[in-house]
C-alpha cells in the first residue's frame, strides 16, 4: 500500500466517517495532500476543537458546548410542546424545513435490544423528568417509521400518558407530490391504513 505510516494512519482514520470505505478515505486524503494542506490544517483544528468542546445539552441532549444549549435556553420557544427525534440530524431536518417552535428531546438512538439500546441509553429518565414538571402538554413523537423506530415510538406514548401529556405521532404516508403508482407497497398500506376524515 503506502510507505509512509502516517499516510495509511490519515486513511484508515477517515473511514471512520460513514459511506467512506478504502478508495474514498484515499482519494480524500490524497486531495487534502496534494492540493489542500491549507484547509486540511483547518478541518484538523475544527475536528479538534469539535472533539474536544462539543458535548451534550443536560436539558434535550442536543449537541452543545454549553450546559445548556441554545434551543433550550431561548425564551422565544414554545415550552409546552416537546418533539422527541432520535437523532441531532433529525432535529435540524425538523428546524430547517418547518415552522415548529417547541422544545426537543433527542434520544440518540432508538430502543433496539440486540444493540444494547434500552431505555437508559437513550435518557428516558430524563425524559420522563421533563415530561412530569407540568409544562408539557404535547408530546410530538417523531422517530423514523422502521420497526425500532415504531417501537420506541409506542413506548414513549406510554410515558407521555403516564405523565399527563398528550402523545402525537408525525404522519407517514405518501409524500407531498408522489403518485400512487410509485410508492413502495408497505408505505402505500400505512398510508391508506392512517387514512384521515377531511
Amino acid at each position: 500500500m503506502s510507505s509512509s505510516p502516517l499516510l495509511a494512519e490519515l486513511i484508515e482514520a477517515l473511514r471512520c466517517l460513514p459511506g467512506v470505505g478504502g478508495k474514498s478515505a484515499q482519494r480524500m486524503a490524497f486531495h487534502l495532500l496534494e492540493r489542500d494542506r491549507e484547509r486540511g490544517l483547518r478541518l484538523a483544528a475544527a475536528l479538534d476543537a469539535a472533539m474536544r468542546r462539543v458535548g451534550h445539552c443536560s436539558r434535550c441532549r442536543n449537541f452543545s458546548e454549553e450546559p445548556v444549549c441554545a434551543l433550550c435556553a431561548g425564551s422565544g420557544r414554545d415550552r409546552h410542546v416537546l418533539c422527541v427525534v432520535e437523532s441531532p440530524t433529525d432535529l435540524a431536518a425538523i428546524e430547517q424545513a418547518t415552522g415548529y417552535r417547541g422544545q426537543y428531546f433527542v434520544l440518540l438512538g432508538r430502543l433496539s435490544p440486540l444493540d444494547g439500546m434500552g431505555p437508559e441509553e437513550l435518557g428516558l429518565g430524563l425524559l420522563t423528568q421533563r415530561l412530569t414538571e407540568g409544562e408539557i402538554e404535547e408530546m410530538i413523537i417523531a422517530t423514523n417509521p422502521t420497526v425500532e423506530g415504531e417501537a420506541t415510538a409506542h413506548y414513549l406514548a406510554q410515558l407521555a400518558r403516564a405523565g399527563g401529556v398528550k402523545p402525537t405521532r408525525l404522519a407517514h404516508g405518501v409524500p407531498l407530490g408522489g403518485e400512487l403508482e410509485y410508492v413502495d407497497r408497505g408505505t402505500l398500506a400505512h398510508a391508506f391504513g392512517s387514512r384521515q376524515v377531511l
